[in-house]
């Protein structure tokens, strides 16, 4: 793993970084993990235990807590196809050289919009409809597969400000000129399951996903026993990735992928690599958190061209 350390002086305007490389640990050879069960005050459930796994695996207590939560999920949907034992293996020995060049297919337990590829992912599922009607089909069965949350927030406009009134006559513009929209998704939302749609005015895409949408916990209904994992999601606004603040694992992707995940299709993507940036001492008095990540940040680019997890270690 790369770890990235800053050493900040508060009688410096800002600090130097020093870099480092740890790597360690073989992967034995794998073994079907055994589900564990507990008893939380409301139902029995069923999880996918790493400790449990690593007893074939080896040693992951170092592993990435992202690449851990990655882990799970390829346990979790392991059918010898989309994901094999040797997918798992290469994730799990992610930590013999802080590298893997593999390509996993991970499945987030949700999927988050805003309104502006919403829609033509509503007008998709709409098409499907249509299409399976006219082929005599049960139009019920088109629904999404993967829980999907979208936000109504990139159609706000500002035309009155600096009264009492103002929020209400910005609303009430905004629904006037984004009527026929609005139906349209408002039907969506009582014509599909699995798709849930956060009405305008409520709040902005990232933070209704930090403060109502995101969960520590998931559970399912699986051939009748209930089954925990962690809560995962791919969005298609680009501040998706505020949710890893709160321990969810989530970032921004394009419409069609998103749809793809809607439908329950895995995201293809490189076993990340992770690069870990431990801040020390302290910021000198006027200087903020966000100076730091505004200085700090245009280097890391410059060293890392993107594709990697980025952790802060206080």
């Amino acid at each position: 793993m790369f770890c990235v350390i800053f050493n900040i002086h508060p009688e410096e305007n800002q600090g130097f970084a020093t870099l480092s490389l740890r790597r360690s640990y073989v992967v034995k050879p794998y073994e079907k993990p055994v589900r564990t069960r507990c008893r939380p005050k409301i139902k029995l459930t069923t999880n996918y235990s790493l400790p449990l796994a690593a007893k074939s695996l080896g040693d992951i207590t170092r592993l990435p807590k992202s690449l851990k939560v990655l882990l799970e999920n390829l346990l979790r949907w392991q059918d010898g196809n989309s994901v094999t034992e040797e997918d798992i293996y290469a994730l799990a020995g992610w930590l013999k050289n802080a590298h893997a060049d593999r390509e996993i297919a991970y499945r987030p337990a949700r999927v988050l919009m805003q309104d502006f590829t919403g829609v033509p992912a509503v007008v998709d599922l709409a098409a499907m409809r249509e299409a399976v009607k006219r082929l005599g089909g049960d139009t019920a069965k088109v629904n999404p597969l993967s829980p999907v949350d979208l936000v109504i927030d990139h159609s706000v406009t500002v035309d009155r400000f600096g009264d009492d009134e103002a929020f209400e006559e910005n609303v009430r513009l905004e629904m006037e000129r984004n009527h026929e929209r609005y139906v349209f998704l408002k039907w969506g939302k009582q014509a599909f399951s699995r798709f849930s749609v956060v009405p305008p005015g409520t709040g902005i895409c990232h933070q209704v996903n930090l403060e109502y949408l995101g969960k520590a916990v998931w559970s399912e209904l699986q051939d009748g026993e209930w089954i925990a994992y962690p809560d995962t999601l791919v969005g298609t606004d680009s501040h998706t990735t505020m949710i890893n603040g709160l321990g969810v694992l989530g970032w921004g992707v394009g419409g069609i992928e998103a749809e793809a995940a809607m439908l329950g299709q895995p995201v293809s993507m490189l076993i990340p690599d992770v690069v870990g940036f431990k801040l020390t001492g302290k910021l000198r008095e006027g200087i903020t958190a966000t100076d730091l990540v505004l200085h700090r940040y245009p280097n890391a680019a410059q060293t890392w061209c993107g594709g990697e997890i980025r952790r802060i270690l206080w």
